[in-house]
């Protein structure tokens, strides 16, 4: 027993010795350490600008994809993509391949139109001889004239459907060829997605047809994109925005707000507003349909404001404050009233003067 309680007072010692060792040790380093030095900056005077960013592209304002009214195969094509074309420009001729029924009806129809056209002039000479010898009545005489020239213009269609069903046009005149493609706005042809020899649909109320062109007034580019729903409630038509194009480096464009959607679109599972701007171009930009772009903002802005760096300040039940230096290295807690914020400066409206130095907190620890 006196063996075991030696022991157990030899460790007690040993620990009692050791942790008197290390808190030697401990204060020894403390009592020798390099006091910290805050780090303190000034209030400084900025212009202070809040902005949103919208991502969208850039696309003409009027573009019309021109179709065909008839099906058939490409014959000619007198354009390409680039050229600039104006409203009523031959863009394709279409060769049609007649449907067989509808050629087979529509000579018959013919056929019988000419029959009955040959028996009302025949009936027609007969009865001018009658009413020149005053055998008819004139009245009787005038129904045989206007039966002939009913037969006659019924004999013009029938001629006129079947040209019509074979080649898509008439000799009709003052009708246009149904068989030829024109553009119907002046601008840039974006696209021919056609060759000669391409078989094509016409354009009809069950069907969309086959695209011959597709053309763009590129003098009028719109920017279309999106916001959020936590910025859309800010905007307002006419508002300035700043575009930058990625496939345009070193150059911004200005655009000039003009349509907020009035409904979201639900995007993974975030609400976004389609907006619209009008961009304003020199004579001499030339920009490409479909570019990427982004657009700034500009939500607020304040000129010549004193303002500090918004990691500088400090919060206590929500209200801001910031440490500003009386002494060397001494500080003392100010509340501050804070304005405009672009993510980085914040205004400082009241509560600091531009010649105090406000506490850098927990950055730019030095050592001396």
């Amino acid at each position: 027993m006196i063996t075991m309680k030696k022991v157990l007072l030899g460790v007690f010692v040993l620990v009692f010795l050791g942790l008197s060792a290390w808190l030697g040790y401990y204060f020894y380093q403390k009592a020798n350490t390099d006091p910290v030095v805050y780090k303190t900056e000034a209030p400084f005077e900025t212009e202070i600008v809040k902005k949103t960013v919208a991502t969208g592209s850039i696309v003409p304002r009027k573009e019309v994809q021109v179709k065909s009214q008839v099906s058939g195969i490409v014959e000619e094509l007198h354009v390409e993509a680039g050229q600039i074309v104006k409203k009523g420009q031959l863009l394709a001729k279409i060769r049609i391949v007649p449907n067989m029924v509808s050629v087979n009806n529509a000579e018959t129809n013919l056929q019988t139109a000419k029959l009955n056209f040959e028996e009302a002039k025949r009936e027609l000479a007969r009865y001018d001889q009658l009413y020149a010898e005053k055998v008819i009545p004139e009245q009787e005489y005038r129904k045989y004239k206007a039966d002939f020239a009913l037969k006659q213009e019924a004999m013009q269609a029938a001629e006129n459907n079947l040209q019509l069903v074979r080649e898509g046009s008439s000799r009709k005149s003052g009708q246009q060829s149904s068989n030829l493609v024109y553009s119907t706005i002046d601008g840039m042809l974006l696209d021919v997605p056609i060759k000669v020899g391409t078989s094509i649909i016409e354009r009809n109320n069950f069907n969309e047809g086959t695209t011959i062109a597709t053309v763009a007034d590129m003098r009028s580019l719109v920017f279309e994109g999106k916001i959020d729903e936590s910025e859309v409630g800010k905007l307002k038509e006419n508002m300035d925005l700043v575009l930058t194009i990625g496939a345009i480096e070193g150059r911004v464009f200005d655009a000039k707000l003009e349509y907020i959607a009035p409904k979201g679109l639900d995007e993974e599972g975030s609400i976004k507003f389609p907006i619209r701007a009008q961009v304003v171009l020199d004579e001499k930009d030339f920009i490409r349909a479909g570019y990427s772009a982004n657009a700034d903002i500009v939500l607020d802005k304040r000129d010549k404001v004193m303002a500090i760096k918004e990691s500088m300040l400090q919060f206590d039940k929500e209200k801001p404050y910031v440490e500003v230096e009386v002494a060397p290295q001494k500080f003392e807690k100010r509340m501050i009233q804070t304005g405009l914020s672009d993510g980085i400066n914040i205004e400082v409206v009241s509560g600091l003067d531009g010649k105090e130095k406000v506490k850098v907190p927990d950055l730019g620890i030095a050592h001396i």
